[in-house]
């Protein structure tokens, strides 16, 4: 549960102009994390995530600059091998079935990744859908996916 609360943290921090611990925790709390103020806050020191002035002049969380390009990915792979229920497709869609109430944390993890066969994806309770740009690129997805 914390790989997948932690990447779910990086897709709001990435997405919101997130200024304070509790404005992240009411955020969690409304993805369906129970959390603490001590839980932010020891995922906010793993997670190495840093207070910067963004071009709007607001101070608000972003995830390290210095953190390692494979650090991160060792991390979303971490959160997809840990969340994944199953795999299938049809034609170029991939559908993930995954434990309930992390599908939108696999799927940031998943966008994070940057493969070019993935079009976009959605994400639900429990289920992802991505739309890959070819039958063939489907299969190449289901292939990485499993191989985490």
């Amino acid at each position: 549960m914390r790989a997948t609360r932690q990447s779910a943290i990086l897709a709001l921090v990435s997405e919101y102009e997130i200024q304070t611990q509790e404005e992240l925790s009411e955020k969690l709390r409304k993805m369906g994390y129970e959390v603490t103020q001590a839980t932010v806050s020891r995922d906010i020191k793993e997670l190495r995530l840093v207070k910067v002035r963004n071009d709007s002049g607001i101070v608000c969380y972003r995830a390290d600059s210095q953190t390692e390009t494979s650090d991160v990915e060792q991390r979303l792979r971490s959160i997809l091998k840990h969340s994944m229920v199953s795999l299938d497709s049809a034609e170029n869609d991939v559908v993930i079935k995954t434990l309930p109430g992390v599908a939108q944390a696999a799927a940031a993890a998943i966008d994070a990744m940057h493969w070019n066969e993935i079009v976009g994806s959605i994400a639900g309770d429990d289920t992802i859908l991505m739309v890959t740009r070819s039958a063939k690129s489907a299969v190449e997805v289901i292939e990485k996916l499993k191989r985490i």
